[in-house]
């Protein structure tokens, strides 16, 4: 089933009757989502991702614009009318019901035509629960469930209905870092299973970019870029988005271009081609930098994190905009910073240039210094 978001606005009215401004929640979202892909929702909290989904479920009415699933559209639509499986942070179990019964609870309230044989009902609870592998826990009660246990019982009473789609609104975030691995590799293996389309609304970029087809990152309401995780992370719209994504997040300088060399300070680190003169913001992935005797840029080493294959040079520059500047590089290349000084040459790939007043990307021809 695809959805599709035209112009999708929601406005709430302001919380200040005397100031008298509105909040635009999501500004005029346009977007295709594929049938049987799973699309993540990213951005830092009061962005606009959960009310996108909660406009999708039925739940919010959208202030203008409309949606639609399929050729249908479901802009009027009640949520119940729509179709849809939706999974909350809290996984809003009933504490005296087995998880059976949990599971069951959508089933026994269907009428009409869709109504459907106990042994039809018990036949799909058995198979929603082998889908998500808690067939062995069925006669439990919640409270004798671990949270990740819970949580697959909220995805399969979701699974039950055999909906059209699927909504997960930060399902991961009330479980341990283990769990979240765990349980964030269980709904890509059960979606890719099933072939639901599936939304997914969280603000950890790691969990998106881990099992999501593609990503939309938004900022206070409005889509800053759509892509494969990638693709989005390789190739950022903003510099929004380049802060956003990336563990370890990426190095930001201030810099300057002058006569087509990239300057940070008085360095000269790079050939920018094509890039207009004048003051620029820089990233530099921290996977970016190349440990060089000869290399135009030079930091004052603070310390080195081992990290196993790979070890974490943690410096300081003078044009860095934060405290520590972070170098991750392949621990064969035996990072000495007994000097004092650690000098880099930049993988061009890794560095992009920003507006300093819009924040939008700068493009210029790869060409490497010297």
């Amino acid at each position: 089933m695809k959805i599709v978001l035209q112009n999708l606005t929601k406005i709430f009215p302001s919380r200040n009757k005397k100031s008298g401004e509105e909040v635009v929640a999501v500004n005029n979202f346009n977007f295709e989502i594929p049938d049987g892909k799973l699309i993540g929702l990213l951005g830092p909290s009061g962005c606009g991702k959960s009310t996108t989904l909660y406009m999708i479920s039925g739940l919010q009415k959208p202030s203008s614009g409309r949606i639609f699933f399929g050729d249908d559209d479901v802009t009027e639509l009640s949520t119940e009318n729509r179709g849809i499986g939706l999974v909350f942070q809290n996984y809003a179990l009933y504490p005296h019901m087995t998880v059976k019964q949990n599971i069951l609870f959508p089933l026994q309230n269907l009428k009409g035509k869709d109504k459907l044989t106990k042994e039809q009902m018990l036949d799909r609870a058995q198979e929603a629960a082998r889908l998500v592998q808690i067939d062995q826990l069925l006669d439990r009660k919640p409270s004798e469930l671990s949270g990740g246990q819970q949580q697959r019982v909220a995805i399969a009473r979701a699974l039950v209905k055999m909906p059209k789609v699927l909504l997960l609104d930060e399902p991961l975030s009330n479980l341990d870092a283990r769990l979240r691995l765990q349980t964030r590799e269980e709904i890509r293996r059960i979606q890719k299973e099933t072939g639901i389309t599936t939304v997914f609304v969280t603000h950890d970029q790691e969990e998106a970019m881990s099992i999501s087809d593609m990503i939309v990152v938004m900022k206070l309401g409005v889509v800053q870029q759509i892509g494969k995780p990638q693709e989005v992370y390789d190739d950022p719209a903003n510099l929004f988005v380049a802060k956003f994504l990336g563990t370890p997040p990426i190095n930001v300088f201030r810099g300057s271009v002058r006569a087509g060399q990239l300057y940070l300070g008085e360095e000269a680190v790079l050939k920018v081609s094509g890039a207009p003169d004048g003051d620029v913001d820089v990233g530099i992935r921290p996977e970016g930098f190349l440990l060089d005797p000869q290399g135009p840029l030079s930091c004052s080493p603070l310390n080195v994190e081992v990290m196993g294959r790979d070890v974490s040079v943690v410096s300081t520059h003078p044009a860095s905009e934060n405290p520590m500047v972070r170098s991750i590089i392949n621990a064969d290349s035996g990072a000495d910073i007994s000097s004092g000084t650690v000098r880099y040459s930049i993988k061009p790939h890794k560095l992009f240039l920003f507006d300093r007043e819009s924040g939008k990307r700068i493009p210029f021809e790869v060409k490497q210094h010297g």
